[in-house]
């Protein structure tokens, strides 16, 4: 190699070294701050969590207070629906009031048909009827029995239904008034 090569190589790695030294230099020296700013960047630092946190707790607040409200409103108006497929046989039932029908088999005709529309807007409703047969078993979840009454059929078997019950959504509104076999 002549003298002129090794000088211009030497230079390359001279001028090459300073910038990587001078980058070097600069990431790994971190600037200096006075306690003073520290503090302020720190104060600051506070004060947006406690902001953020104030506004958190707003929002829960608010979240909270919604829930509340909607589930007001929800007992309030649940019966609404219902209430709206029970008008037309209060209007039925009212209409066969007004009448003065003297044909016994009409007027007979004219309940049948609100019972229809009564027995649909509980369907609607969710709204089950509890209508046990005569010698089906005694069911105390949807049954009270008020006698028990000596019978040829097996003992805890419904004998005679006294009065209807029913059930919304699966849930017992009024058991079943029954009377049953009483043990042999």
């Amino acid at each position: 190699m002549t003298q002129e090569n090794q000088n211009q190589s030497t230079e390359q790695e001279n001028s090459a070294a300073p910038s990587s030294a001078e980058n070097v230099a600069a990431t790994d020296v971190p600037e200096v701050k006075t306690p003073e700013q520290e503090i302020a960047e720190l104060n600051q630092k506070i004060a947006d969590l406690q902001d953020n946190f104030l506004r958190a707790k707003a929002e829960g607040e608010n979240i909270r207070r919604r829930a509340v409200e909607d589930v007001a409103k929800a007992h309030k108006f649940a019966i609404e629906n219902f209430a709206e497929h029970l008008v037309p046989v209060t209007d039925s039932l009212y209409a066969a009031l007004s009448t003065d029908v003297g044909d016994a088999k009409a007027f007979k005709e004219g309940l049948e048909i609100t019972l229809k529309q009564l027995l649909s807007a509980f369907e609607k409703g969710k709204m089950t009827e509890i209508n046990p047969a005569i010698g089906d078993k005694f069911d105390p979840h949807h049954h009270q029995a008020i006698a028990s009454v000596p019978s040829e059929q097996e003992p805890n078997t419904v004998v005679s239904v006294m009065q209807r019950g029913y059930t919304v959504a699966d849930r017992v509104l009024r058991p079943a008034l029954v009377t049953v076999s009483a043990p042999k």
